[in-house]
């Protein structure tokens, strides 16, 4: 069987890498960051905008001109407009979200920074995120990019994940490690 998933990361990460380069050699890459950033917010929380990135029967005039709008009402960068209607016109519109998530990785890793990810069960103040943010950047002496979530599923306790380094001192955690010695007894 073949292993092609149809357009996969590589060549998201390649799309990507260019608009990167592209924003480098123009001296815009904090503005593109921006627009992508906004992008990405529209995509997640507009349904009515994904299902019609989604759509294969919407035409290119169509994308091109909702396209146009979106760059009135934001002030999009010319460069970053003009990606959004290549991807249109190369017919990988469909996978803006997967483009733009890897510029916005390359973005941060080219910056020296360092993804983590934190679940809590009880919701954290934006105070409390600032401060573990600042001890993630102490204790690995590097910026943090920060990806808060609260997850009441958790029961009690934090998930902290840092690159490859995982700290869970969930409650469910423990729960799940006392079930798992209870079946191997």
């Amino acid at each position: 069987m073949s292993k092609n998933k149809g357009f996969s990361d590589t060549t998201a990460n390649r799309y990507s890498l260019a608009l990167y380069e592209l924003a480098e050699e123009a001296n815009v890459l904090i503005k593109v960051e921006e627009n992508s950033n906004i992008f990405l917010k529209l995509i997640v929380t507009n349904n009515d905008f994904i299902s019609l990135i989604k759509n294969p029967t919407i035409t290119q005039e169509v994308l091109n001109n909702i396209i146009n709008k979106i760059q009135e009402n934001f002030q999009f960068d010319a460069l970053f407009k003009n990606f959004l209607n290549f991807l249109i016109l190369k017919r990988r519109f469909f996978y803006i979200e997967q483009i733009l998530k890897s510029f916005n990785e390359i973005c941060s890793k080219k910056r020296g920074e360092l993804k983590a990810e934190i679940n809590s069960a009880k919701k954290l103040s934006q105070d409390e995120v600032n401060k573990i943010s600042s001890e993630l950047s102490n204790s690995f002496k590097s910026k943090i990019k920060l990806n808060y979530n609260h997850d009441e599923s958790l029961i009690g306790g934090l998930v902290v994940q840092v690159g490859s380094i995982m700290i869970d001192t969930s409650i469910k955690n423990k729960l799940q490690q006392i079930e798992n010695e209870m079946i191997e007894a």
